[in-house]
């Protein structure tokens, strides 16, 4: 014979048999009879409850009785501390901060290094046509010199009026001692100058993917402003500006860091852990489809991890040239180039030379194993070595691969989009 079962927020079940708990007359549904007592049922002994009954009425007790037995306890605990503290502070509650002895800084953390360096950065704000548009630079030595991106000092393919602002606060008026649209890089000064700080130059030679680097700059006019990360790339051949940024075509072989770089941090220091310049940071890759500014000049521009900067060693050479002699010669093959060609670099021209075992017609696919995609990527890469070094060109010719060594020149004339 099936039993029907039902649940019951009640141990004694409907009945309401158990004390405290009854079960009005007339509540059950109508036919419903009520439930036979608890004694009555099959095999139950008079008087006795069911076995699940009095197997858990003992547990409920000590469970209940555990609860209050904590509850007690921390009431108890607790109005003893408002107490004492009452009664030691006039009833009134101070928050004390913890000491600094957890703050000590090794002298080699970010912190340090970024409060050496500061003193030898600086903030760039230049006038062109009624508005003003704003960048970083890195003080190069004590006569005032001054190293930073040519789009900076000429954000609209002229220079303007250039104001420094030292980390002190104070502001110069500085003049332009050269700029090298080619290599997006300027050279200014500053004069009448004392205390200058000339930051530590390294090399970024010695990079490899996964250092860490810290930036530091005036992203959106906030002047100080420091942003870490590490290197993501090297040789990341970056084509920049053009007639829409205004500031002219630039081939950079560039580093490229995850370190947040935004507007206003171009012309500014990367710098290693070691706090001394790797690269000097230029543009930004903008998640902003529309954008086209690879600058990241515009309002709506910001960082998404893709930041891009010139390395040191090839912003030295530019900037000893330009304090020099005010122009910059830059780094070649000899050939010329089809820019309409994709998978590679066509050349047009065979150089002549110590370069002659380069054919018309051959494809560059890589420059000392760096894949070459396009004739910009072999301008790039090209203009970021040293003239007199030589360079090991991947080459397709009839079907077959060739590793061609290059020597590289220096050539005095502006640079073309079809010349490498």
């Amino acid at each position: 014979m099936a039993v029907e079962a039902s649940w019951w927020s009640h141990p004694d079940g409907a009945t309401g048999h158990g004390p405290g708990f009854r079960l009005p007359p007339g509540r059950l549904p109508p036919g419903r009879q009520p439930a036979a007592p608890v004694d009555q049922l099959p095999g139950a002994e008079p008087g006795s409850a069911p076995p699940c009954v009095r197997r858990s009425r003992p547990a409920v007790r000590i469970a209940v009785c555990a609860v209050l037995v904590v509850l007690c306890a921390g009431l108890l605990g607790g109005g003893v501390g408002a107490v004492v503290q009452g009664t030691r502070q006039g009833g009134r509650i101070t928050l004390h901060p913890v000491n600094d002895v957890g703050l000590r800084r090794d002298p080699g953390s970010t912190a340090a290094v970024v409060r050496a360096v500061l003193p030898g950065v600086v903030y760039l704000r230049v006038g062109v046509a009624g508005s003003d548009s704003t960048g970083t630079g890195i003080v190069l030595d004590g006569a005032g010199h001054i190293l930073t991106n040519n789009h900076v000092v000429a954000p609209q393919g002229q220079p303007g009026r250039i104001t420094v602002t030292f980390s002190t606060g104070q502001e110069h008026p500085a003049t332009l001692v050269g700029r090298d649209v080619d290599s997006d890089l300027a050279v200014i000064q500053v004069k009448g100058v004392a205390g200058l700080h000339p930051l530590a130059l390294g090399s970024a030679d010695r990079l490899q993917v996964g250092d860490p680097v810290v930036a530091i700059g005036a992203p959106f006019g906030l002047r100080g402003t420091v942003t870490s990360g590490i290197v993501s790339a090297r040789d990341r051949p970056l084509t920049s500006g053009g007639t829409n940024a205004g500031a002219g075509l630039a081939y950079l072989d560039a580093l490229q860091t995850d370190a947040p770089i935004n507007p206003g941090n171009s012309g500014g220091p990367l710098l290693d852990a070691a706090g001394t310049v790797v690269g000097i940071n230029t543009a930004i890759r903008s998640a902003d489809s529309d954008s086209s500014d690879p600058f990241g000049a515009q309002d709506g521009a910001g960082s998404i991890g893709l930041g891009f900067a010139i390395p040191v060693d090839q912003a030295l050479r530019v900037a000893e040239q330009l304090i020099n002699t005010g122009r910059a010669a830059h780094t070649v093959i000899g050939t010329t180039l089809d820019l309409t060609y994709q998978g590679g670099a066509r050349l047009l021209g065979a150089p002549g030379g110590d370069t002659a075992a380069l054919r018309a017609g051959d494809i560059v696919t890589a420059v000392d194993g760096t894949p070459v995609t396009s004739g910009d990527d072999l301008v790039a890469l090209v203009r970021g070595r040293r003239p007199g070094d030589t360079t090991v060109l991947t080459v397709q010719r009839d079907g077959t691969t060739l590793e061609v060594p290059a020597l590289l020149h220096s050539t005095p004339r502006a640079g073309s989009a079809d010349s490498a």
